[in-house]
């Protein structure tokens, strides 16, 4: 496993981060594929021992038992303090609005966070996605707040434009506040808007990548025409790329012959792509196998002309996912 430091961060982590979307209570939740406990239990253990030292969950996943199944996992295998934790937290919604302030949220939100992932701490507090409802002043100085007070050690934002990030950036550095460290968006070989803007600009402001879905869904891990649980129960998956499927078959058969010739897995060969942009792609298991092929792919070195070839066949995509999605029922869909 390599090791880099997160953006401008002094957090050490490892080029992949196990994202923790799949483990919780199945019942609890949109994710009916989720995993039980004791099996999250030993992904998340096998995943450590292959050198993985960064895990990333959200209080939206399986209602909080995510976060409670990580949590409970990193204290019994006595790892805690080789790991380094994310977490995110929504937006208000429209119904929250005259409940809490922006300020009040946020501590709300990371309290109920801290006490389901029985830690005194939060490596990295993330912003799931923009809020709109929340003038972004409040927002830096509700999190800049907890960082001095030892809550979260960085910050960082998940499905923002750009404008919003530099924005964002710029303003605490006027006002002597922390700045967003790194930012999680939708980034693969079958979506790759972000090359647009985000990625210079994080490239240029040393703010760390760190994409999701980064293996489509599995639609850049497995020959087409698979069928999983996962791929019949997830919807939002679904949404995000069945409708683009033609577009993308060119470039997944590209995935499938560098695999070939390569002597290795689809997945080695999609993250080996994506980890010549990325600092720390996030990566999903739901078996303690899956994590040995995502593991191969940091030694992986793909050629200029491999990624070339695998670049070549991409066509503006529509954006999909939370970024897309009407700002104020984020919440409630995401």
């Amino acid at each position: 496993m390599e090791y880099t430091n997160l953006g401008s961060s002094n957090l050490k982590v490892s080029r992949l981060c196990l994202g923790c979307m799949s483990l919780g209570d199945a019942s609890k939740g949109m994710h009916a594929w989720a995993v039980p406990y004791e099996d999250s239990k030993r992904i998340i253990e096998y995943a450590f021992e292959k050198g993985i030292n960064f895990f990333d969950t959200a209080m939206v996943y399986q209602n909080g038992t995510g976060e409670q199944y990580l949590g409970k996992a990193v204290k019994e295998l006595g790892i805690r303090s080789k790991t380094v934790i994310a977490t995110k937290y929504m937006p208000r919604t429209q119904e929250l609005l005259q409940q809490y302030t922006g300020k009040e949220w946020i501590e709300k939100c990371l309290d109920e966070s801290l006490a389901r992932l029985g830690t005194d701490h939060i490596d990295l507090y993330i912003m799931h996605a923009w809020d709109y409802q929340t003038p972004v002043l409040e927002t830096l100085e509700a999190l800049t707040k907890a960082q001095r007070s030892g809550k979260i050690r960085y910050f960082g934002i998940s499905n923002c434009y750009a404008w919003q990030l530099a924005k964002a950036n710029m303003l605490a550095e006027k006002e002597g506040l922390s700045k967003f460290v790194s930012i999680q968006s939708h980034y693969n070989l079958l979506a790759r808007e972000d090359e647009r803007e985000i990625i210079p600009y994080c490239k240029e402001d040393n703010i760390a990548v760190t994409p999701y879905s980064s293996l489509a869904g599995g639609r850049l891990s497995r020959m087409p025409g698979v069928v999983t649980r996962r791929t019949q129960l997830d919807t939002i998956n679904q949404a995000k790329y069945d409708w683009a499927e033609e577009m993308d078959a060119p470039i997944i058969q590209r995935v499938i012959e560098t695999a070939e010739k390569r002597g290795v897995s689809m997945a080695e060969v999609s993250l080996g792509w994506l980890l010549t942009k990325a600092a720390a792609p996030v990566v999903g298991a739901t078996k303690k196998e899956q994590i040995d092929a995502l593991v191969k792919a940091v030694d992986l070195k793909l050629s200029e002309k491999e990624i070339m070839y695998l670049e070549e066949l991409y066509v503006p995509h529509r954006l999909v996912g939370v970024i897309a999605m009407n700002p104020v029922k984020i919440q409630a869909k995401s």
